[in-house]
């Protein structure tokens, strides 16, 4: 069986789009969904809209967002 080592060796003589398939396919591959993760961003996105309607927090437009990074 390839080691890492083996695998990096020859990922890094591939055409650069092959290796940007690759990488993306190997952070996919990292991807995976957490109930528990869910759950709690689920809350937090609740809790943000309770604290929009009782007017705890502002709307920011996007292109206030956008603003600060140009």
């Amino acid at each position: 069986m390839s080691t890492a080592k083996d695998i990096l060796k020859e990922a890094i003589q591939l055409e650069p789009t092959e290796r940007v398939k690759l990488i993306d396919q190997l952070i996919t591959s990292l991807d995976r969904p957490d109930k528990d993760i869910d759950k709690l961003w689920a809350e937090e996105a609740e809790s943000r809209l309770g604290a929009y309607k009782q007017g705890k927090l502002k709307a920011v437009s996007l292109e206030e967002v956008l603003s600060k990074y140009k």
